[in-house]
């Protein structure tokens, strides 16, 4: 396209800051996650200054109110306000930000070519907003978080009934490629054996059933966390490494 026939739009939108990285001496390119417009690559020019009122809104896990103008390649911050400090909250518990870290890392794969994000953008605003209010282990806010995540984007993994004949459970082996519980006739080699309890944690996080969730034991919820993150990983097909650094009670 040639230069003279290029016109840069402007757009306002909420976004949710998942990543930042420096550029040149005074700027930074923040990934951002938006409803409307999906995963958004922008430069915030002059935010590594002492004087930019952008730079502490521009931080990782914010949700914020930006306007954001078109560009060729990556877009532009031009403004931005704070909707919810999520960052400075998570920033003060390191389980929570460890957690916080993971669920960015992961929406941004899961996002990176999807201009439709709306679900994942309302999951992770939740999973943020349930991290900051601390009423819930952040483990638990994590794998939950996870678990819909890959399921809403399009691998949905079940735990109540065989996912190769659709019997119902409770059934006492799990396959990760298969994505959930099997039943003895259809239990293929390399399944796992967890426990019973791991099992109805697994089925309480995808569904959201936090009472029953609470009440699993660390054994159970250390055996689910592997089994999320193999589950994870496998259609992702690369590690996140953020994992790697999630601290469990």
């Amino acid at each position: 396209m040639p230069r003279s026939s290029f016109a840069s739009k402007s757009y306002r939108t909420p976004a949710i800051v998942l990543r930042t990285h420096k550029l040149g001496e005074a700027d930074r390119i923040v990934v951002l996650l938006t409803p409307s417009h999906g995963q958004v690559r922008a430069v915030a020019k002059g935010v590594r200054r002492t004087s930019s009122k952008l730079g502490a809104t521009l931080e990782p896990f914010m949700l914020v109110d930006a306007q954001i103008s078109t560009g060729r390649s990556l877009h532009v911050v031009t403004q931005a306000q704070i909707r919810s400090p999520y960052g400075q909250r998570l920033a003060a518990d390191y389980r929570s930000y460890t957690a916080a870290h993971a669920m960015a890392e992961t929406t941004e794969r899961l996002t990176e070519e999807d201009h439709d994000a709306a679900a994942q953008y309302r999951l992770l605003h939740g999973a943020f907003a349930a991290l900051a209010r601390g009423d819930l282990d952040p483990s638990l806010v994590l794998d939950s978080f996870l678990l819909r995540s890959v399921a809403t984007a399009g691998w949905t993994p079940s735990f109540s009934r065989c996912v190769r004949c659709g019997s119902p459970g409770p059934h006492a082996a799990v396959n990760v490629p298969l994505g959930g519980v099997v039943c003895a006739d259809c239990r293929p080699a390399g399944s796992l054996s967890p426990s019973a309890e791991t099992i109805g944690l697994l089925d309480a996080l995808l569904t959201g059933d936090w009472p029953r969730a609470a009440t699993a034991q660390a054994p159970a919820r250390r055996e689910a966390a592997n089994i999320v993150s193999g589950y994870l990983q496998w259609h992702l097909e690369r590690v996140v490494k953020s994992l790697e650094h999630v601290e469990r009670a």
